[in-house]
């Protein structure tokens, strides 16, 4: 009697393609919405603590103090997802698609300069004001930061220079012509360029965290919420209206 031999029938998980692992890109844009949406239910905090100015028993201090705390917890989460975003894909990093034209007009070195925040303070102090000693401390810590933000500028500039003298440009005129060699080369010379990058983007978010955290030290808990208040305002607001005036010129271009 012959032996009739048969297909086993396929497994489920047969003949289906695997999914793709998820781009950085994609990785980053989700966290950033998660983010974003707990940035403004923070709002909504720092705007109900900050809107009673009499409101300043020991008690009530306590808990902008403590919501004080979760905020820069907030924002220390953002650097350190930001920096491991960078060190996958820094290039990315440094023209976010998931801003807005607006937002990204305003970059400097991947996020907003850290001395945009003294101009909010000013804005602020009809809000309360300042005494002598903190208006001298404020101005210790605003020429601090320029004199940094300066040196991590220069930095960027270096970098930025680097790409046009050996051995990178040399390479791009014979983008498509290089031997074996040159493309190892090539490559080393670009992994060094994104790494210098890396270390200049994690100096400028660090000199962001650092800012904030010294102008938290000088305000009193009253002052702080509202300072963090308008910071996060003025971000997500830029947000808001960049978005929109992107989504309006689009429209107009199908028109």
């Amino acid at each position: 009697m012959a032996t009739c031999w048969h297909n086993s029938p396929p497994r489920p998980d047969q003949n289906m393609a695997s999914p793709a692992e998820p781009t950085v890109r994609e990785i980053f844009t989700a966290f950033l919405e998660g983010w974003l949406v707990r940035q403004e239910a923070f709002l909504e905090k720092l705007q109900i603590l900050s809107s009673v100015p009499l409101d300043v028993t020991e008690e009530k201090d306590e808990e902008r103090r403590h919501f004080v705390e979760r905020i820069l917890a907030h924002y220390q989460q953002y650097y350190e997802e930001k920096i491991k975003a960078a060190k996958e894909d820094v290039f990315l990093m440094f023209s976010p698609p998931w801003l807005s034209s607006f937002e990204r007009a305003l970059l400097w070195i991947s996020g907003f300069k850290p001395s945009m925040l003294f101009p909010l303070l000013n804005g602020l102090v009809g809000d309360f004001k300042l005494s002598a000693e903190q208006f001298q401390r404020i101005e210790m810590v605003k020429a601090e930061t320029r004199r940094e933000e300066r040196k991590i500028a220069d930095e960027m500039a270096r970098i930025q220079e680097s790409v046009a003298a050996p051995p990178i440009f040399n390479f791009m005129r014979k983008m498509g012509r290089l031997v074996d060699g040159e493309v190892s080369e090539l490559n080393t010379a670009v992994e060094g360029l994104k790494a210098a990058m890396v270390v200049v983007m994690g100096d400028a978010d660090n000199l962001r965290d650092s800012t904030v955290r010294k102008i938290v030290e000088i305000l009193n808990p009253l002052q702080t919420v509202k300072i963090l208040a308008g910071a996060a305002e003025f971000q997500l607001q830029a947000r808001r209206w960049g978005m929109q005036r992107d989504s309006e010129r689009r429209n107009t271009e199908f028109e």
